[in-house]
């Protein structure tokens, strides 16, 4: 009996890839027939040859550093906002307040960045601010409802001992139950930094500046010399910022 429905499951596969073949149409002998694989070879090693002029690598510099403001930027605005929204998230403030912000903490995080983007740079016009902008909002959904789990997880009895010695709420949260989050907070944050810097070289095809929009020009201008060097920065740029994160992980969070 397992055996039979072992070989159905793989007839299903066999027959959902060929079907999806056809589906889609694709030609595989105008992919790979006539030349096709030898044009993607030239292609492919044109990119061997990047671009390191003066100019072109200044020019790099300064995308990157667009780049990294971009989501160096975007998360603290969303370290901001998320806390924010995530002490009513939290129960905070009662039930309608919490349904409201969980909500809106829902509807950030759904639109990807890239439609925030778009939807930025019509507001906010072409370059970095619309990238921070998308960033910030898509980032600040993610984070809340971290932070907001993390504020419903966390213990009650220092906040509560220091409202019992007459202290007021703020005070409580402050010196209660904010030095107990605040290690897990940095890692949720520095982890959301990590994927912003990705993501933020990427926003730049839709407008939104960067190493992103650096890319998308050249590759429209088949430049592969040129839009080799700007992935080159892209690579170490991410590098740098995980190696930076996983420093300040090591000094704050793991100690």
């Amino acid at each position: 009996m397992n055996r039979a429905i072992n070989l159905l499951v793989i007839v299903a596969i066999v027959a959902a890839v060929v079907a999806s073949f056809g589906y889609l149409q694709l030609d595989l002998h105008a992919l790979v027939g006539d030349g096709g694989l030898g044009q993607m070879g030239e292609y492919a090693s044109r990119f061997l040859h990047p671009d390191l002029s003066i100019e072109h690598l200044q020019a790099v510099g300064r995308g990157a550093m667009e780049t990294l403001a971009m989501s160096g930027l975007g998360t603290l605005l969303a370290m901001a906002l998320g806390m924010l929204l995530a002490l009513p998230a939290a129960g905070r403030f009662g039930w309608p307040l919490h349904s409201l912000a969980r909500l809106l903490l829902n509807a950030l995080r759904a639109i990807p960045e890239l439609v925030w983007a778009a939807l930025t740079v019509l507001a906010a016009g072409l370059g970095p601010n619309a990238g921070t902008l998308a960033l910030a909002l898509h980032t600040s959904g993610v984070l809340g409802r971290l932070f907001a789990e993390a504020l419903e997880n966390a213990p009650v009895e220092p906040a509560a001992a220091i409202r019992l010695q007459g202290g007021g709420q703020v005070a409580a949260f402050c010196f209660g139950t904010l030095p107990n989050l605040w290690p897990q907070l940095l890692a949720y944050s520095l982890y959301r930094w990590e994927n912003n810097i990705r993501m933020a070289s990427v926003l730049g095809f839709v407008g939104a500046g960067g190493l992103g929009q650096m890319l998308y020009t050249t590759l429209s201008l088949f430049q592969e010399a040129q839009a080799s060097t700007v992935i080159m920065a892209m690579l170490v740029l991410v590098l740098l910022v995980d190696a930076f994160s996983d420093v300040l992980r090591q000094r704050y969070v793991r100690a």
